[in-house]
Order: structure tokens, then sequence, then C-alpha cells
């Protein structure tokens, strides 16, 4: 059977059918079908007609609806097309689409701010990683909660990553009528509790730090005494200009030491996500301190690459800092994941690897770059200045031939 008549989609908020025009109910009352969550269908307990409660995956209700031929008004909460199941309806049936207010909008209105201007994240049904390096340095961000990702959760969050600038105001039960909206510090938070539904809103109170491209050697937790096993500042900021990373990107740090490569690509990655590997415990330690101190969430593990890469998803860029003499094979799994239109990028120290590495990759029908780089330093010396050199670096950019040139 082929649907024939357009079905109504309408937004309803906590306060039930009070918040609805009286057309809305109109097509409500004269409806047969009655689709929505259990909280939504709640609403009309005298309704005479089916009711179809969503739960868990919409394919089997899109297969539902396509052959339904009765009357049919599915209910949404807020605005159906705001992280709601309209964006995904709408392209599967015929729909009308009829929004209520969102619950974004309704708590900026109890807050008295603007909300053009609000950075909007949901990490309802959604992990908190990779939260850090999304919202650091937003002025007001507002996040849509569940049971795990709580307004508690969320204060220990931050806490961890230092982000005590921001206080959250809290909108509980928008419209229903145990509505509660209360602004507070991180620590206040922690110790109260809050309804499972509501709106989260951080608002900076002071800025925070700053940390631009190229963050100082000095400024990065390090191995002690033998300081040293860190890409350097000028060749971190070549090396991810090579990797071409872009906002969504999923990137890989192969060896990743300190973390300093794989924290400047996760503020680049903003809204992708960083996957780290290193083989030395200690390293990785201080790998997570940095993390914590920079504020990118990232996933870094312990381990020598190639294992443990089947637990990365593909990626879009690859950085490598040292191959730990398992050369061809690193390299050929990287290949095989790297994405189309990725690349892949190494810093080689002696010609002997990067002969290697040249021959691996045109091997892999790899198109292949090579910059050097011979890079010094202005040093005093008494009333005078002096360079002092740094270890000339090779840095080797592939991309996969016919798909895009290095």
């Amino acid at each position: 059977m082929i649907l024939t008549q357009l079905m109504k989609m309408i937004g309803i908020g906590d306060n039930g059918p009070l918040g609805l025009l009286t057309q809305y109910q109109e097509w409500i009352e004269q409806s047969e079908v009655l689709v929505g969550g259990e909280r939504q269908l709640s609403f009309f307990p005298t309704y005479k007609g089916e009711k179809i409660v969503v739960k868990g995956g919409l394919s089997k209700l899109v297969e539902q609806l396509r052959c339904e031929q009765r009357k049919t008004v599915i209910l949404a909460s807020g605005d159906p097309l705001f992280y709601g199941i309209g964006s995904y309806l709408s392209k599967k049936i015929p729909l009308e689409i009829y929004p209520y207010t969102s619950s974004i909008q309704l708590a900026f209105s109890r807050l008295k701010e603007s909300w053009h201007d609000a950075y909007i994240v949901s990490l309802h049904g959604r992990s908190i990683k990779g939260l850090a390096q999304k919202i650091d340095g937003r002025k007001k961000v507002a996040i849509l909660t569940d049971d795990e990702n709580s307004p508690i959760a969320i204060a220990n969050y931050l806490k961890r990553f230092g982000m005590t600038e921001y206080e959250m105001f809290i909108a509980e039960n928008l419209e229903g009528e145990n509505e509660r909206c209360r602004l507070m510090t991180l620590d206040e938070v922690i110790e109260n509790t809050f309804s499972s539904l509501n709106v989260v809103i951080l608002r900076q109170t002071e800025s925070g730090p700053i940390y631009p491209l190229g963050i100082e050697d000095e400024e990065f937790s390090q191995r002690k005494p033998d300081k040293g096993l860190i890409t350097k500042k000028e060749i971190r900021v070549l090396s991810l200009q090579a990797m071409k990373i872009e906002p969504t990107s999923i990137v890989w740090d192969i060896g990743t030491c300190t973390g300093s490569m794989a924290i400047e690509a996760g503020k680049l990655a903003k809204e992708g996500a960083v996957f780290a590997i290193e083989k030395n415990e200690g390293d990785l330690a201080n790998c997570l301190q940095n993390q914590h101190k920079f504020r990118v969430d990232l996933t870094a593990v312990h381990g020598k690459a190639p294992d443990r890469l089947d637990e990365f998803p593909d990626p879009n860029a690859i950085f490598i800092g040292g191959s730990g003499g398992e050369m061809q094979q690193l390299l050929s799994t990287c290949i095989e994941r790297l994405q189309p239109d990725g690349r892949l990028v190494m810093n080689i120290a002696t010609i002997e690897n990067l002969y290697e590495a040249v021959q691996c990759l045109k091997e892999l029908q790899c198109e292949v770059s090579i910059l050097q780089a011979q890079i010094s330093r202005s040093k005093p010396i008494l009333h005078m200045t002096r360079f002092e050199p740094l270890n000339p670096i090779f840095i080797i950019t592939a991309s996969k031939k016919g798909i895009e040139h290095a």
C-alpha cells in the first residue's frame, strides 16, 4: 500500500495540550492514529484512536507508517527538527511539521539571555568524550543531557579539565508542574540533585587560558630527567599543516609520547576525534596530564603500533613520530585504513629510515613528498645573540594515488 496523505508531526512541551494551538488539538482529536513516546502519549489518556509508542530504532516505525492509510499525527518533544525525530522521519515519509518551542529556547528565556550566539551540543545518548575541546573558549554553551551525562557528571568533567570559569544554569522540567531553574557554581552542582529532565547552560564568568597553534615545548609535561622526547614546536606546526586536519577529522597519533601532536590536532579537529598510542607508560601518563592542562579530551592507549590500531576508527589524518622498527607492517596498516583524501605524515631523523619509508610508501601506491626542516633558535650569549640548531627532520607526506596528490 502507498501512503496517500501527509502525516502531521506536532511538537509538544511538558505542559502537554495546554501549550498547543487549538488547531493542533483538533488535528489530534480528529486523527485515527497517534504516534509518540510514552510521555507524550500520556498527555492524551482519553484518546479514542490507536496509539503507537515510539521505542528503540525507528526503521520498524517507518515501515509501519509507510503503509498507514488512516489519519495519523506524530507527537515529538519540542522542536522535532532540533535533535529530534523530525529530521529522520521527514526523509522517509511525507510529513507536515509543526514545531513547539525547543527546550533550549525555553531554558535561555528562563535565564533571560540571548541564544543566537550560543554553541549547542547534545550529550543525549552520546558520549561526553571530546566535549572539552568542543566548548573550550566559548562564552555560552547549551547542553542536552541524559541520565548518564547529568549536570553532576558534566560539572565533574569540567573540573577535571580545569574549566572552572564556567557557571551552570540547570533548567528542570520546563513548563511542567515541577519546573525549577537554578544558576550554580560547579561545586554547588556536584552537591545537589536534579530531575532527569533537564537542560544545562554553561556561561563563562571569566576568560580561560588561550593556547594558540604552536604551544611552547616547555609547557608540556615531559619525561624526566631526559626531556626532549617531544615533537618540537616548529616541526609540529609544519606537520599539522601537512596533515590538512579539518574540524571533523578523525586523527591518529602513533607514538604520541607527551601527546603534543595529538593535543594540537585535537584543537584543530574540535568536532572530530583524536586517537593516540604510546608504548611507554610514563610518557602515556604525561600525555594524560597534558590533555587535562590543554583541555583536549582524546583517546590514548598503551601499546606498540600496529597493535591496537584495530580499536580506532578509520582516520582522515595520521601522524607517525616513530615506527619502532616495524615500519613496513605499520605503514601497510595505516595506508589500508586511511580514508579517501586522507594524509599520512611522518617525522624521520635518519636517512636510512627516510629511504625505507619512502620505498615502502611508493610500493603501497602512494604519492610522496618530503620536506627537510633545518631550524635554529636564537640564544643569548653575553650581550649578543647566537643561533642553536635543532636536529634536522625529514617530514614525509603521503596520500593514496588517484585520490589526492601530495
